[in-house]
């Protein structure tokens, strides 16, 4: 054989290991979704859709190169527990967290799984970070908001319906971050003249029984903190409301999609889109504590005029002239 014949012989099978494995299928990774909402949930599957078709964006397929488990809790603190436990043994390469009721039991059973979470409140005061520009550990995510803004809600409430005298705060003890969001408005009440009831909500139960009994007494409204409950359960607390006739401020949009009175808040399916991209950093190498976690700096508020009217309230122009939305 020739020198030149050889050399290129041995070149050609130097080269075929590295094409076998250029050729070799791209490796099937895991997402785990665990989230404290209903799967029958319209909002709350517009939402995981969002995520889905932002991870398709940057280039990863459900079923070709990426698999997503989906777990949907109902707002049962067991059944989440169950589930955190059950993602946690598939061993994903990274888990989004929807709320504080989903990721408090996920932080219990894995502290080397990355976790992204969305739509939770206060991760430093609740222990999950230590930082928001280096949460460390295997935590980061979104923020939808400062608590303060839940003391913004009360006062635009009031300026809705300057007849209210007395407010009801539903939330759920059992989220670490309400504590935070209950402090801030109570801070506020004293300055717009109201007092504020603090009634704690886990279940439907629960939340009929609290409005029921608040709703007694007259001048009336209600201050909604976001929670697995009261979003679960939105449409009992807006039958209610429109029952008893009480003034409602909510944190989302699709409580006054639905029939609310007014929401300020942030734009959920923004957020779950920018959860994606920090699922695709993570798939590609980079480390969850090493990504800050960040805070809205754009807030919506809605407002039904329809709702309005019901209630015999006249909307401020002031305020109409803020809104973003407006539903007639």
């Amino acid at each position: 054989m020739k020198r030149r014949e050889f050399i290129t012989l041995l070149g050609g099978v130097a080269a075929w290991p590295v094409a076998a494995r250029a050729q070799q299928p791209e490796r099937m990774r895991r997402v785990g979704v665990l989230t404290a909402f209903a799967e029958n949930d319209r909002d709350a599957q517009a939402y995981t859709t969002a995520f889905r078709q932002a991870l398709e964006k940057l280039g990863w397929a459900a079923g070709r190169n990426v698999r997503i488990d989906y777990r949907w809790g109902g707002a049962e603190p067991e059944r989440i527990r169950t589930y955190a436990i059950e993602l946690v043994g598939l061993k994903p390469d990274v888990i989004l967290a929807v709320t504080a009721q989903a990721l408090q039991p996920l932080q219990q059973v894995t502290s080397s799984i990355p976790i992204v979470f969305t739509q939770m409140g206060d991760p430093i005061g609740s222990g999950f970070v230590t930082s928001m520009a280096h949460p460390g550990g295997n935590i980061t995510g979104f923020t939808p908001a400062e608590f303060s803004m839940q003391g913004k809600r009360l006062e635009m409430l009031k300026e809705v319906a300057p007849q209210i005298t007395r407010v009801a705060v539903l939330f759920n003890p059992e989220q670490i971050p309400q504590a935070g969001m209950l402090r801030a408005v109570e801070a506020v009440a004293p300055s717009v003249g109201v007092q504020l009831t603090a009634a704690a909500v886990r279940d439907a139960a629960e939340i009929e029984r609290a409005i029921d009994q608040f709703a007694r007494e007259p001048n009336g409204g209600l201050i909604v903190l976001p929670s697995g409950p009261t979003i679960v359960h939105r449409d009992l607390i807006l039958a209610l409301a429109a029952r008893y006739r009480l003034p409602a401020a909510y944190q989302y949009r699709q409580f006054v999609t639905a029939g609310g009175l007014m929401s300020y808040g942030n734009d959920l399916a923004d957020q779950y889109r920018q959860a994606a991209s920090y699922v695709d950093r993570i798939l590609r190498g980079e480390k969850a504590g090493d990504l800050p976690v960040q805070a809205p700096t754009k807030f919506e508020l809605v407002i039904n005029l329809k709702t309005a009217k019901a209630l015999g309230l006249e909307m401020p122009p002031t305020l109409l002239a803020r809104a973003d939305e407006v539903i007639e």
